[in-house]
């Protein structure tokens, strides 16, 4: 299985330092915040966990620009096919749901299988229950968990019908809001199928697993590869009182990501034999 997880954060740019006076004077507002498109992609059998149950990956690429969905694209396409695309029986999308990536992943991977972070998921249920109880209360927690065990036993449909049967009891404007999880759920319903992974990992640690449900369980269900690669871009991208260009920007993240593609020796190929010596 081929495993491709997709997000995005935003960089502060600054093109047009100094004008901010000139450009508010002429009704226009300063653009500071931009996107900036990443993905992820590793094979099923190179992620793992550790001596103490944390999830590592051993090998991963990564496609990551600042210049649009259509770089994006191409970028992790090729970085899909270098890691194994042409040769996997599966192919996985994980991400939170934003429509652009099922977008992205429809045109790239129309084979894939699309999943719906399952911690995502599980958001607007605990927006509902903070709304009604209050946020990390004891009454919200009670009131959530039989929620949160239908999203994980693949019974979206009878979520949904729970949540449309509780809004005639809300006030103001929190059916309003019941409404929007509503859509929400019936948007990603197709890609919320987690029941076999997490039952085949309750297997395992009961030690009751077979070989089938011992090779699901590795499957993961959430995109935290993703996010983890988001915060480790931003800590370079965004420190104190930084600005950038997005021609500056760009040359930068391009080499973050040939670095972190293990391609660094393509570009500087003495590199190589630096290693080598080494």
């Amino acid at each position: 299985m081929l495993v491709i997880e997709i997000d995005a954060w935003d960089l502060r740019e600054r093109d047009d330092w100094a004008k901010t006076k000139e450009l508010r004077t002429a009704g226009q507002k300063p653009e500071r915040w931009h996107w900036v498109y990443l993905a992820t992609v590793f094979r099923l059998d190179h992620r793992g966990q550790t001596a103490g149950k944390r999830a590592v990956i051993t090998q991963r690429g990564y496609a990551a620009t600042r210049l649009g969905l259509q770089a994006l694209s191409a970028h992790l396409y090729r970085e899909a096919l270098a890691r194994g695309l042409g040769r996997a029986e599966l192919v996985l999308v994980i991400a939170e749901g934003a429509l652009w990536i099922w977008n992205l992943a429809k045109d790239r991977f129309p084979e894939a299988r699309q999943q719906w972070d399952l911690y995502h998921a599980e958001e607007p249920l605990w927006a509902v229950a903070h709304d009604l109880y209050g946020k990390g209360t004891p009454e919200a927690q009670a009131w959530v968990a039989p929620w949160l065990q239908q999203v994980r036993d693949d019974q979206t449909v009878a979520v949904i019908a729970s949540l449309a049967e509780l809004k005639p009891r809300l006030l103001e404007a929190q059916p309003e809001k019941v409404q929007d999880q509503i859509e929400y759920f019936e948007h990603n319903a197709q890609r919320m199928k987690y029941k076999q992974v997490l039952e085949a990992r309750e297997a395992c640690e009961q030690g009751k697993a077979t070989e089938e449900q011992k090779q699901l369980a590795n499957q993961p269900v959430g995109s935290g590869a993703i996010e983890s690669a988001c915060r480790q871009y931003q800590c370079r991208f965004k420190r104190t009182g930084q600005f950038w260009t997005t021609g500056g920007d760009e040359a930068l993240r391009c080499l973050e990501t040939l670095w972190r593609n293990g391609r660094w020796a393509e570009l500087y190929p003495h590199a190589r034999s630096s290693a080598a010596l080494n």
